[in-house]
């Protein structure tokens, strides 16, 4: 640092090591209000991730707390179809206006804005960024205690649009039992690290199935690694949730507020614990 610097990085071009890094944070709509938002992240696809984000919502708004849901995962959202919602409202001058699911969830995902929402978004990776930062700064968030960002899998354009330009408090981690999820969970873990996030703890998704004769816990996917991972990490395990079909009939059925969501208590305590109701005002 020179002995004549005068603090303000704006107006200089030196690269010094006490060079001030400018925040890529996105200013939320003026209009809206959101406290905490949590990304919810798996390193590839099949694990039910989208399952889990709505689980999380469903739990959070049944203990209370205002939840939300910032549907990530552009080319491939379902967010709207476990709810039964089918568009979102422009108020002009305002803003978009998320969707509200039976139990009042708010929701806001590209299908909620396409006339069909079976087309197809054929767009490229800085368009989809584009369109995640949007869904932050142009839509009208109403007094959110809790958001959850449902993430499209992998390490690519748009997981690294949210982690810059959106506040993360932290990172909850999905994961299934297979022996490869341990290399792509290291690839999150990784990631996270990078961009200076913590991760919350992982949930083991599609963990065991309940043999409806006998009761037996059938491991379909083989043996679960969830332990070892979270060991070499050190990380928490959030929950371990069964395969459960009622919960898959209600998700296509667009039923997803009626979700049994008692095997997620345990995360949504590590959750609200970490953030402390006095914080939340509630």
């Amino acid at each position: 640092m020179s002995e004549s610097c005068n603090h303000d990085c704006a107006s200089c071009s030196a690269n010094c090591e006490s060079r001030e890094q400018e925040s890529l944070i996105a200013e939320l709509n003026p209009n809206a209000r959101v406290k905490k938002v949590y990304a919810v992240v798996s390193g590839k696809g099949g694990v039910g991730k989208s399952t889990v984000t709505s689980m999380l919502a469903v739990a959070m708004q049944k203990r209370g707390y205002q939840a939300a849901i910032l549907d990530a995962d552009i080319t491939g959202p379902s967010i709207p179809k476990a709810f039964h919602l089918d568009h979102a409202d422009v108020m002009e001058d305002v803003g978009l206006l998320p969707a509200r699911s039976e139990s009042g969830i708010e929701v806001m995902s590209v299908n909620l804005l396409l006339e069909n929402e079976t087309d197809p978004v054929l767009w490229r990776g800085p368009i989809l960024a584009g369109a995640v930062k949007q869904f932050w700064t142009d839509v009208v968030w109403e007094n959110v205690d809790y958001m959850f960002v449902d993430m499209p899998p992998g390490t690519g354009d748009v997981p690294l649009t949210v982690f810059q330009s959106l506040p993360i408090d932290g990172i909850i981690l999905v994961t299934s039992p297979q022996d490869l999820v341990s290399m792509v969970v290291a690839k999150a873990v990784r990631m996270a690290e990078m961009m200076k996030l913590p991760i919350v703890g992982i949930i083991e998704n599609y963990s065991w199935l309940t043999c409806p004769d006998c009761g037996r816990k059938i491991n379909v996917f083989g043996r679960s690694h969830v332990e070892e991972m979270a060991k070499q990490y050190n990380l928490g395990i959030l929950a371990r949730l069964p395969i459960d079909a009622q919960v898959a009939e209600l998700m296509d059925a667009g039923k997803a507020d009626q979700i049994d969501t008692e095997p997620m208590d345990s995360a949504i305590d590590v959750i609200i614990e970490q953030d402390g109701s006095s914080e939340l005002n509630h």
